[in-house]
């Protein structure tokens, strides 16, 4: 007599077909999401490009380094001074910005008692989605004054000899720009700062004070390092907003189409030109000019968002952290 294995499972009789085509429709629409965003990407960068060719095949080159902005009817365009401008008031930014957005972010998750977290988390939620205008508008009003009479004219007087504040201080100029683009970009920096240093574990913050950590120290090599790949998101993310704001800086900057000098120098940003000379353009040529100007910010921004992330790839490869 032949004795089967008891341990064996028995054959399934009639075991049902899973049907796998809700899967594959999962799929294919995931799929058509993403390309559609690539290739919106892409139908920008053609309208862009076609509506920028006339200046393109009239300057070539030339319009990356010319340095004056003349109308009708002589036409003679270049990007200089507005992408000059762009970087100067971002970067000025994003130097104010930062240490302010950490200092906040660290007193938050590591220092502030909890019911004081939630209250001052929720404010700088909200300052983050005020509109740019609201921000441009008190900067014209409030800012500028202050920057005119008490704040500029110091720094002329201790550090003009440096160069940087050199001119006049009439407070409608590059360095008023840069404090309300700062002003916006915190509120960014510090919620994403704030989240990231909220995930770093709490043994690896108790193993650092076992080890007779200070405060300071459980913070620059323990928290810190663990969380620098989400603090630098968000300034990736505040450098974006900088970069491509228009009103607010529109109504402090000055709007002169000329290279800055120095921080109080009345200049543009690309985005400002755009807004300011777009409905009032004189000519074909000059619509192209500034339609090719949008197309230097778009490469612009892309080029430091690939180069923000590929330090950010770079943090998050070499993440660790050192109590030695």
């Amino acid at each position: 007599m032949k004795l089967g294995n008891p341990f064996r499972s028995p054959p399934s009789r009639g075991a049902p077909r899973v049907s796998r085509w809700g899967d594959r429709f999962f799929m294919a629409l995931t799929g058509l999401g993403a390309a559609g965003v690539i290739a919106l990407l892409a139908l920008l960068v053609i309208v862009l490009y076609d509506g920028a060719k006339p200046t393109i095949e009239l300057f070539g080159f030339r319009f990356l380094w010319t340095e004056v902005w003349i109308p009708a009817p002589i036409d003679i365009y270049g990007i200089v001074p507005f992408a000059y401008g762009t970087l100067l008031t971002s970067a000025v930014a994003l130097v104010i910005a930062i240490p302010l957005s950490l200092g906040a972010a660290i007193f938050l998750t590591q220092q502030a008692p909890q019911w004081l977290r939630a209250p001052v988390g929720q404010v700088i939620e909200l300052l983050a989605s005020i509109p740019s205008i609201i921000y441009g508008f008190w900067g014209l009003i409030v800012l500028v004054p202050i920057m005119r009479y008490d704040i500029e004219p110091p720094l002329q007087k201790y550090l003009g000899w440096t160069g940087l504040f050199g001119g006049n201080a009439v407070g409608l100029d590059v360095f008023t720009a840069s404090v309300v683009l700062s002003i916006m970009a915190i509120p960014t920096i510090t919620a994403i700062s704030r989240d990231s240093i909220a995930t770093v574990p709490r043994s690896q913050k108790e193993a650092a004070l076992s080890l007779g950590a200070t405060d300071w120290e459980v913070t620059r090599r323990a928290v810190l390092p663990y969380a620098r790949s989400g603090i630098v998101a968000g300034i990736v993310l505040g450098l974006g907003r900088a970069l491509g704001e228009t009103m607010a800086v529109t109504l402090v900057i000055g709007n002169s189409n000329h290279v800055p000098t120095s921080f109080l120098s009345q200049g543009q940003t690309i985005s400002s030109l755009i807004a300011n000379q777009f409905t009032e353009a004189s000519g074909p040529i000059e619509l192209s000019a500034l339609i090719e100007a949008g197309l230097i910010l778009l490469v612009m921004t892309l080029v430091i968002n690939l180069g923000a992330r590929a330090i950010l790839a770079r943090f998050q490869s070499g993440r660790g952290v050192g109590l030695e």
